[in-house]
């Protein structure tokens, strides 16, 4: 029987088909739950839950599996449960369906799903993920570097491990792998808030290379005020340097004189930097605040 990532080295789900399926489900489903989920090639939703469901299976440690079937090719037994959309799952337990859900839902309500049914689910990557943010804060780089490096190369692919690796090159100026790693996600995967903060990430290191230095930005600055383009490229600058605040307030400082200037170019770098940031960071709360001022006073 062919497994669907026996060449990354791991099994994954088994194609069923209704010939196999007493087999691949029923029959397995007496000693453990097994998922079958029903779907189809041209079913976009479907491509956004297979990776996520196959993580969380993957961290039940054996007291789940995951069967799939398409639909497209195997329309009998979705046809005799009843199931009308897809993406379906359903939750086979001792040779019948005992639960099941329909969509692509958020991979917090699929394990609520899944624990419901086996209990507690391990996330292996989530303890991974955190240990390499501790790390980074500690400056130990390259040991994060390392376990990153293992995380991104595991199927499922993990979009927040790849965010967080691709985020650490462009750190380091090298914006052509940070862009490689990034292009390595399914198209769905890059929606991932995670992977789209690290893309505005890279976007705004490739922006800040090849300016002036800091003190010599402002220099220019404090020779003509109205210098614009040297508070832009400041803000650039000092947000390469992880200076977030400083930055924010060069771009706030260009709103205040010239709203309009560049085709609103410093409040649309401000929002770029926003969603590199963060929702929930320091400065970008505090930037908003003030940005949010400077518009409506």
């Amino acid at each position: 029987m062919v497994l669907a990532n026996e060449a990354a080295g791991r099994p994954g789900p088994i194609e069923t088909t209704v010939e196999r399926f007493r087999e691949d489900v029923l029959d397995p489903s007496m000693r453990q739950v097994v998922l079958v989920d029903f779907w189809a090639p041209w079913c976009g939703p479907c491509k956004q839950l297979a990776p996520v469901i196959e993580r969380v299976v993957a961290g039940t440690g054996g007291k789940a599996t995951l069967v799939k079937m398409n639909i497209d090719n195997e329309p009998e037994i979705a046809g005799q449960l009843g199931i009308k959309s897809i993406p379906a799952v359903v939750a086979f337990q001792r040779g019948r369906p005992v639960d099941g859900f329909v969509g692509a839902l958020p991979e917090s309500q699929i394990k609520g799903f899944i624990e419901r049914l086996v209990g507690p689910v391990e996330d292996d990557a989530a303890d991974a993920l955190e240990t390499a943010q501790a790390l980074i804060e500690a400056g130990d780089v390259s040991a994060a570097h390392e376990l990153l490096s293992e995380l991104v190369n595991e199927e499922p692919v993990n979009p927040k491990a790849v965010a967080l690796l691709a985020r650490l090159y462009a750190a380091a100026g090298q914006l052509d792998p940070a862009r490689a790693l990034l292009e390595r996600l399914p198209e769905s995967a890059r929606k991932d808030p995670d992977a789209a903060a690290a893309a505005a990430a890279i976007e705004n290191a490739a922006a800040a290379q090849d300016l002036g230095e800091i003190d010599d930005l402002k220099a220019r600055i404090n020779f003509d005020p109205n210098d614009l383009q040297a508070y832009f490229d400041l803000a650039l600058a000092l947000n390469a340097r992880d200076e977030r605040e400083e930055a924010a307030n060069a771009l706030l400082e260009i709103i205040r004189r010239d709203r309009s200037w560049n085709e609103d170019g410093a409040r649309k770098q401000l929002v770029q930097f926003f969603e590199a940031w963060g929702p929930m960071d320091k400065a970008a709360v505090a930037a908003r605040r003030r940005l949010s001022t400077l518009l409506f006073s």
